[in-house]
């Protein structure tokens, strides 16, 4: 999973994020770029067009939706099983798709944004009896990011 969320958790609020923190656009880009990247419709949405040299699964209930250049599927499991079982593949949201897909990770790459935020999805509570902090990068903010962060990778005790 890759997820950028503030100390209450908040995701985002109307399908938006409610920050922004160019550095992790590009640290996102970078882990992300060449892979499968599975997400809900809402935040396929999100984007203005889907995102370069990725493979999007979108999960939806809706029968009929079928964006162009993506694979939709109904689940998790179904999108799990369309994935190169021997490359990395990240969850990248929103709210409910990376609680479906905790139980199926491995590794939590996630970027706490030092702040509290209003929102109307959240990232799901890590258990720190399933999962441990591998790294840690503190982030300053300064005249392009208007809030503290710091990168952190879970891995799954």
């Amino acid at each position: 999973m890759i997820a950028a969320a503030s100390e209450n958790n908040a995701l985002g609020k109307n399908n938006e994020l409610v920050w922004h923190l160019p550095n992790d656009f590009k640290r996102f880009k970078n882990l992300t770029s060449g892979h499968h990247i599975i997400m809900g419709r809402k935040t396929f949405e999100s984007f203005p067009k889907p995102l370069p040299n990725r493979t999007h699964i979108v999960i939806s209930r809706q029968e009929d939706y079928n964006p162009e250049g993506c694979l939709v599927v109904s689940s998790m499991e179904k999108a799990l099983e369309i994935c190169p079982k021997d490359e990395t593949s990240f969850i990248i949201g929103g709210g409910e798709i990376y609680k479906l897909g905790m139980p199926f990770s491995d590794k939590i790459e996630l970027t706490v944004v030092h702040h509290n935020f209003e929102a109307d999805a959240f990232f799901p509570e890590i258990n720190i009896e399933e999962w441990e902090i591998t790294s840690s990068e503190f982030q300053s903010k300064d005249e392009k990011h208007l809030f503290d962060y710091t990168y952190q990778t879970y891995s799954r005790k």
